[in-house]
């Protein structure tokens, strides 16, 4: 994930680079740095180095690194004659190269050779089956057709080797919960808070899909796991204060006669109330007025 200060710098060399003030290689290195697909400005500025004799001829060997770079990203821009150049030249240059042979299997995707694209993805992955590249662009193939169970299928494969690639398992638990599987939803994101535990966004995640299933025991849980982000934020994260609010409502409702926990529970809300309608003066004061009539609406019943 890339921080404000790293947004920002790259926003600064585009701004510069756009304006004709120079950096676009330097935009080009930051780009994969941080791993972001700018594709559009990085085919823009790619090709503004390689069709510049001198330019290029100044990168020496990073001379090819910009080709597979501007390669992949003329295919995301559907460029595919650029990328078909760039490929060929990669090829030319390192005729036995494996990573030159993704790009081409990669240009096969890119122009909807299904068939031939997985052919050449099986035959990579018989050579070397830990290649994490290759097991990433089969889901990806597969999302780019509408396969659905088929991107799963190859996250889950995935996912059995790799089982630390904290993206692939958000990336998962975001597909079943929009396939509203919630619980092999949950069972992704106890995964990320285990192995990334003061990461906010993965509680709240977790939070929003217990309160979505619904049930004592899950409210409860997600109750607890809103709270956490409270801490993890210092009480700055307005859904999970929501999140409270809301857990503790229907929390109520499901345990009426429970005298300490209904107290217990009002009190949490109030204070979650508080730091919402303090939040809400600061930030949207005419907004004020609809929060709090909302916040009367999930009210417990003592």
């Amino acid at each position: 994930m890339v921080s404000k200060t790293e947004e920002t710098q790259l926003n600064r060399l585009e701004n510069q680079v756009d304006n004709g003030g120079g950096g676009a290689w330097e935009y080009l290195c930051l780009v994969r740095k941080l791993k972001v697909r700018r594709s559009e400005k990085v085919l823009k500025y790619g090709l503004s180095i390689l069709n510049d004799l001198k330019k290029r001829s100044s990168l020496g060997s990073e001379e090819w690194t910009l080709y597979e770079q501007v390669a992949i990203a003329a295919m995301d821009c559907q460029s595919l004659d650029v990328a078909k150049d760039c490929i060929r030249l990669l090829r030319k240059a390192f005729p036995e190269s494996k990573r030159v042979g993704r790009l081409e299997a990669m240009l096969l995707e890119a122009k909807g050779s299904w068939a031939e694209a997985e052919k050449a993805y099986s035959s990579f992955l018989e050579e070397n089956p830990l290649d994490q590249v290759i097991h990433k662009r089969r889901v990806a193939m597969a999302k780019a057709q509408g396969n659905i169970s088929g991107a799963i299928e190859w996250l889950n494969k995935y996912l059995e080797i790799f089982m630390a690639d904290h993206d692939a398992w958000r990336e998962l638990a975001e597909i079943y919960v929009s396939l509203q599987m919630y619980k092999q939803a949950v069972f992704c994101y106890e995964e990320l808070i285990l192995s990334q535990p003061t990461v906010p966004l993965h509680h709240l995640a977790y939070a929003d899909v217990l309160y979505t299933l619904g049930g004592l025991e899950n409210l409860q849980t997600a109750k607890k796991y809103y709270a956490s982000v409270i801490d993890l934020t210092g009480g700055k994260n307005t859904r999970a204060l929501f999140g409270i609010n809301l857990c503790t409502s229907a929390i109520g409702q499901l345990a009426k006669g429970r005298n300490k926990e209904d107290k217990e529970s009002l009190e949490l809300q109030s204070l979650a109330a508080t730091a919402l309608e303090k939040d809400y003066k600061q930030r949207a004061p005419e907004k004020l007025s609809l929060l709090t009539t909302a916040l009367k609406s999930l009210k417990v019943s003592s």
